[in-house]
């Protein structure tokens, strides 16, 4: 979506595809202009370039909303452009387009949005785009407000020289393993190299609470807590029709838990 600076949002995306190789380039234009929510395409082959056209669409109070770039290209490389671009007071979307999978966790460290692999497949690019949709700063509501869109973090998983794509909204709850922490979705756990406090700061806004030293849950899907014996623990319906799995719930915890499921029906975290 475009937006001038009056803040007037327009129907669709302006977006600028980087790529030091024509070929690439070209594809990725045309596959660009096939997304409905598409508008203007804008192309440059090196991140030089890509600044120079950024900075003038500035000086005309016109925002480029994302850019789908490569990484590596000659001079300044597309993580050091993500990083550049990070720094602006309101950085347009960034998706990277490369034919390296070893680039994911650092590309999503810089805050991307995406991570395609070449050859750039039509269904994941169209993917990509409608995460843009939904990441961008505001949308309108009815009445013609202007809301905030929830942003649904993606967090790279390396295992055998191959990075999985896990959706914070997949997320159940999170086991702590040491430096590391597991995520555990309704089709198995995922190890990432995140303490389990990482998580707990970047996902409490999302409706994910620590309820013990080892565990951080969804709050949308816990359907209660129950005493056993001398402790406590929390429930979770992780799977429909599927038992509900039970985490203990530390004594400190357990007054927050209670208080935040209470106050659960006035929140959102649709997005998680």
């Amino acid at each position: 979506m475009t937006e001038n600076v009056d803040g007037a949002p327009a129907a669709r995306l302006t977006v600028l595809a980087v790529d030091d190789e024509r070929p690439a380039l070209d594809e990725l234009a045309y596959l660009l202009r096939a997304q409905p929510d598409v508008d203007e395409i804008l192309t440059a082959s090196d991140a030089t370039t890509a600044l120079r056209v950024i900075k003038e669409r500035l000086d005309r109070s016109v925002a480029i909303d994302a850019v789908f770039l490569d990484i590596n290209m000659p001079g300044l490389d597309g993580l050091e452009l993500a990083g550049v671009l990070a720094a602006f007071a309101a950085p347009p979307a960034v998706v990277f387009v490369t034919a390296h999978d070893d680039r994911a966790v650092a590309a999503f460290d810089l805050g991307a949005v995406d991570y395609l692999l070449k050859p750039l497949r039509e269904e994941r690019l169209a993917e990509a785009v409608r995460r843009i949709v939904a990441a961008r700063p505001g949308k309108a509501a009815p009445g013609g407000d202007t809301e905030q869109a929830p942003t649904d973090e993606v967090i790279p998983v390396e295992l055998g020289g191959v990075t999985t794509l896990v959706h914070r909204s997949d997320v159940a709850w999170v086991e702590a393993d040491g430096d590391y922490a597991r995520l555990h979705t309704a089709t198995g756990s995922h190890l990432v190299r995140i303490p389990i406090s990482a998580l707990e700061n970047r996902w409490e806004e999302a409706g994910f609470l620590r309820v013990h030293r080892s565990f951080l849950v969804a709050l949308p899907l816990v359907t209660g807590i129950r005493s056993v014996g001398t402790g406590t623990v929390v429930c979770l319906r992780v799977v429909p029709d599927q038992p509900v799995v039970e985490l203990p719930v530390s004594r400190r915890h357990t007054r927050e838990l209670k208080d935040r499921l209470v106050r659960a029906p006035r929140q959102n975290w649709t997005s998680r």
